[in-house]
């Protein structure tokens, strides 16, 4: 399809504003959420399922980012899966920069169509994997989209599979980001990559002295390493525990798929930082306040 014929059938769709669900044909659909127009994978069990049913993904962990951000500052967001929280921290900070980061070649299409379809002119997307050290060699699955699974839910393998698995781009922080000097918030939702992340990116960390937000699942097991080298690096850090479920969404559906299900993550603030933060301490690094089975 060309370009022009292209944004002409964009902006068809986009009349369509008393239609809750517009199908694109295969595996994605497009709907008005929360903070504007989404292309998502309708087989997607977690994020896909929360944006068609309540407009919106993680709403808490958007909130919480407005509390801390201002609208020309500058924002990493590793993981940025299809783009619901790239989209709102880009309006956000409006008058400054959100860098994305999303190694899945599929996930990074849609998350570039939906800065696209959404005007947003201050976001710089990476299709890239974040560890410690660039020449790393890491494989994600070459996942069939047109089958229900959760895609937000994918690991990195660090050996081939034959044709089962996708060679990623990979890069760190450091590399990328010799240059920049001022840096807000650091956040990361990354399957357990938290830990080479921050390895990668320590000369930028004490650089810039961000605010961090990372994803901190008790069932990766890395939970102890990862709160002892950010207490390294000279940061408190405290626990936000948020459902999968707010009540309050944006379709006003009060049905929870998500059931007790809950999003785990830690909070980094500079020791020197004086700021009233009215969540639980990290005190023990062996201990995680969600328990598996």
């Amino acid at each position: 399809m060309h370009f022009l014929s292209f944004g002409i059938f964009v902006r068809r769709l986009l009349d369509l504003e008393n239609k809750k669900v517009i199908s694109l044909g295969g595996f994605n659909d497009l709907i008005k959420m929360r903070d504007g127009w989404m292309v998502y994978n309708k087989n997607d069990t977690y994020i896909g399922k929360s944006i068609k049913e309540y407009g919106e993904w993680s709403q808490g962990e958007i909130d919480f980012c407005k509390q801390i951000l201002n609208p020309s500052d500058i924002v990493i967001e590793v993981g940025s899966n299809i783009g619901s929280h790239t989209l709102a921290l880009s309006k956000i900070v409006n008058q400054g920069v959100v860098y994305a980061f999303e190694p899945q070649n599929v996930v990074f299409q849609n998350l570039c169509a939906n800065m696209s379809i959404n005007s947003i002119t201050n976001c710089l997307c990476f299709q890239t994997a974040l560890s410690d050290k660039k020449e790393e060699e890491l494989y994600f699955p070459n996942y069939d989209f047109n089958r229900e699974q959760n895609f937000g839910a994918m690991s990195f393998l660090r050996t081939k599979k034959s044709n089962t698995t996708i060679k990623a781009n990979v890069n760190c922080l450091d590399n990328i980001f010799s240059d920049l000097q001022s840096l807000k918030l650091l956040k990361a939702d990354a399957e357990g990559m938290e830990v080479n992340i921050i390895k990668g990116g320590i000369d930028l960390i004490k650089r810039t002295k961000p605010i961090l937000y990372l994803e901190n699942e008790a069932y990766f097991k890395k939970s102890k390493e990862l709160i002892e080298l950010l207490w390294s690096l000279g940061y408190r850090l405290f626990w936000h525990i948020m459902p999968y479920y707010n009540s309050n969404n944006f379709f006003k559906n009060s049905n929870n798929f998500f059931k007790n299900n809950v999003h785990s993550n830690i909070l980094g603030i500079r020791k020197e930082t004086r700021i009233n933060i009215n969540l639980p301490e990290v005190k023990d690094s062996s201990f995680h306040p969600v328990r598996y089975k």
